[in-house]
């Protein structure tokens, strides 16, 4: 006969170890993560890209952003290549004074993501670990658009400067990301200066927002991580404002 509660011990033990050894799986599971994610951004894609140099040749300049944990390209808002402002037009923007202020603006930022996270999490502090795990499982895409007013390159908006051909490349390319109806489901963005659009596309863990970036830039030809769902996979291949 077993004693009264004898069980309690041992059930809790059981407990216990399996919290542990799930644990120690997630622990494993993120380590090989960020040890993929290094390894696969140390490969490069385009190795043989040089950037060239303005004055020299024909460049547009670019600039690739990241805020830490996530990237953008900007680019100027019209070049003889591209004219962005047809795709996100400063209409589209929350702003009732917009007249005063239109002539301001000289580069637009494109980046892409999931639309739930997108959407919920204006700040890093409105971030939902549930959401952001169920992006990762995968989820429609959007662009996130913000204008920007001749933005100055620093350590994290680094510049890079493009041949014409392979700006219209990857002008071409993101604007192919747009379906048809984009202007029809314009959402509001975080402030008066940014807005979202539909894209096409799924995110999930092997096509993050900083995937993309990569992808962007390796299809223009530049030199660019293999997978990068890090953004410190993309910028390591940017070289900063002192090394230019």
């Amino acid at each position: 006969m077993v004693a009264e509660g004898a069980a309690g011990p041992k059930t809790g033990n059981r407990a216990r170890r399996y919290l542990n050894a799930i644990a120690g799986t997630l622990v494993a599971m993120l380590i090989t993560f960020f040890l993929a994610a290094t390894a696969g951004s140390l490969i490069p894609r385009n190795a043989d890209w040089r950037e060239p140099r303005p004055g020299v040749e024909a460049t547009v300049p670019i600039l690739i952003g990241t805020n830490g944990i996530h990237t953008e390209i900007v680019m100027p808002n019209q070049t003889p290549y591209n004219d962005w402002l047809a795709d996100f037009s400063l209409s589209d923007l929350a702003l009732s004074d917009l007249d005063s202020v239109e002539d301001t603006f000289t580069h637009v930022s494109v980046s892409w993501g999931e639309r739930t996270f997108f959407l919920e999490t204006p700040t890093w502090a409105d971030a939902n670990p549930l959401t952001a795990i169920g992006a990762l499982a995968g989820g429609d895409a959007i662009f996130h658009v913000a204008h920007y007013a001749q933005p100055i390159p620093s350590d994290d908006y680094r510049m890079l400067h493009l041949r014409p051909a392979k700006y219209r490349a990857l002008a071409d390319a993101i604007a192919a990301q747009l379906p048809p109806e984009h202007r029809a489901t314009i959402m509001a963005g975080y402030g008066r200066y940014d807005v979202f659009y539909d894209a096409l596309g799924t995110y999930h863990l092997g096509q993050t927002c900083n995937q993309w970036t990569a992808d962007q830039l390796a299809g223009a030809g530049v030199k660019s991580g293999w997978w990068t769902p890090l953004p410190g996979g993309v910028m390591r291949w940017v070289p900063l404002p002192s090394d230019n």
